[in-house]
């Protein structure tokens, strides 16, 4: 499908991890080693940042191109601790691919602990970093409900909007020019 340049597309993602019984694991959200106040690692095949990942998934969708499982599934070996700041930078890079760049992202953080308003800010910039664009980033709590409310892990929303760019080729086949 041919798009015209400064056509928009809005892609969500969502992600949730249980935490880990590993002592040793970080919690790594939006790129942030997050510290203190009981913070425990995330379970995951990768470093489990439920932030990048939400955000990799909502490029994604914007872009049209499915998910982050199908471009770096779990069963995947060579994804195995990996960073998913990492993930994220080549998702951009295939959006950008396409024809797509990011205009701005927004994230909610939902988890009982640990406090993360401290972080947010740091978590933020470095997404933009990625990104390319504007990242706000916020934290709330489920108030006790459900699994994440007794604080068994974390999960992340995203929204991000995507802008077709001339990529300098006319995809539709048409040259533009008189063809006699």
């Amino acid at each position: 499908m041919s798009t015209g340049p400064g056509e928009l597309r809005i892609g969500q993602g969502i992600d949730v991890h249980h935490f880990s019984d590993d002592d040793g694991r970080p919690l790594v959200l939006g790129g942030v080693v997050i510290t203190g106040d009981g913070a425990q690692g995330l379970e995951g095949h990768s470093d489990a940042d439920a932030v990048a990942h939400a955000v990799s998934d909502a490029v994604l969708g914007a872009a049209g191109l499915g998910d982050l499982g199908r471009h770096a599934p779990d069963t995947d070996p060579q994804w195995k601790g990996a960073d998913s700041m990492t993930l994220l930078a080549r998702v951009v890079e295939l959006a950008r691919e396409g024809g797509w760049s990011p205009v701005n992202a927004d994230c909610t953080v939902v988890a009982e602990r640990p406090r993360l308003s401290p972080f947010v800010d740091r978590m933020a910039q470095r997404l933009a970093a990625v990104l390319g664009a504007p990242v706000n980033v916020k934290a709330t709590r489920a108030e006790g409900l459900g699994a994440l409310g007794r604080a068994e892990g974390i999960a992340c929303t995203a929204v991000v909007l995507l802008s077709s760019v001339d990529r300098g080729d006319d995809r539709s086949g048409d040259s533009g020019g008189d063809a006699r």
